[in-house]
């Protein structure tokens, strides 16, 4: 059996990385973290504007002291940017100046996030393919670059090095469509019975407002939204598993670009442990 003793697991997912953020972002329980060495998870406070390049660094870290001992590090989730910056590589592009964001912002109110996203699809149409038309973040994200450096955001990315290697396993799931969402469905319901909204209010409460770029992740966005007057509370809750089901959607297609991933269907357990097994006859 392939146990936890090869491995300790890397987190890839970019709201584990917040300490207090812990229903909404389905950390993994304190038993599995006992079983299995778990890094990346509850490194940061929720105020910490955490970026790729943040992440690249840490998983470096964590990835020299899993080898100093002995084991193979898992990377395991999540956010396929966080996945591609750090095996793919990760550009140092100069920081942008204040004014240019602000410009941005002041534009997103006045012309609306479908334009900017038009925009930028004609001054860097590889980046604006990648990403959907209605991440915010990363729309703006690509326009400020443009605009502050003169170069696109997908050119500062060609050439830099990542971790990856030909030692690299990459493994995904193919679950079915429909069992995937009724799963999402079911797990929404079970952080509503958890506490979900009582752990947005405590956030609220230590000064956490929904302002913060870790209080914008999917749940915590609807909760906030519905404390502040807008939809009721069932409403948000169908409103989360609805940006919940797009998101798993907008991830698939993602990982999918990447050729060197192995795919299986969900319960192909046995293939997927003999290739495992094959992999590790090499590393070990």
């Amino acid at each position: 059996m392939i146990g936890g003793g090869h491995f300790e697991i890397v987190s890839a997912d970019s709201v584990q990385v917040y300490r207090l953020l812990d229903i909404g972002s389905g950390k993994p329980a304190p038993a599995q973290r006992e079983s299995v060495v778990h890094h990346l998870v509850d490194i940061v406070d929720p105020d910490f504007p955490f970026t790729a390049g943040d992440y690249c660094r840490a998983a470096r870290e964590a990835m020299l002291v899993i080898e100093e001992r002995g084991k193979i590090p898992l990377f395991v989730g999540g956010t396929g940017l966080y996945i591609d910056a750090f095996f793919k590589g990760l550009a140092e592009i100069p920081r942008i100046d204040g004014l240019v964001k602000e410009g941005l912002s002041m534009e997103m109110e006045v012309r609306g996030l479908p334009a900017l996203y038009e925009e930028l699809g004609d001054i860097d149409a590889p980046f604006a393919a990648r990403i959907h038309p209605n991440d915010r973040q990363r729309v703006l994200r690509g326009l400020e670059v443009f605009r502050g450096t003169g170069i696109p955001l997908s050119e500062w990315f060609k050439g830099t090095a990542g971790a990856d290697s030909p030692e690299v396993l990459y493994i995904g799931l193919n679950p079915d469509r429909g069992l995937l969402y009724r799963r999402i469905d079911a797990r929404v319901d079970r952080m509503m019975e958890r506490g979900f909204l009582d752990e947005v209010k405590a956030l609220r409460g230590r000064g956490y407002g929904p302002g913060l770029k870790s209080m914008k992740s999917i749940g915590y966005a609807e909760l906030n939204s519905h404390l502040d007057g807008g939809p009721g509370f069932p409403e948000t809750v169908e409103k989360i598993k609805l940006e919940t089901r797009r998101y798993a959607k907008r991830q698939m297609t993602w990982f999918r670009k990447n050729r060197e991933v192995r795919w299986f269907e969900e319960f192909d357990l046995a293939k997927i442990k003999s290739l495992i097994y094959s992999w590790l006859e090499i590393k070990i």
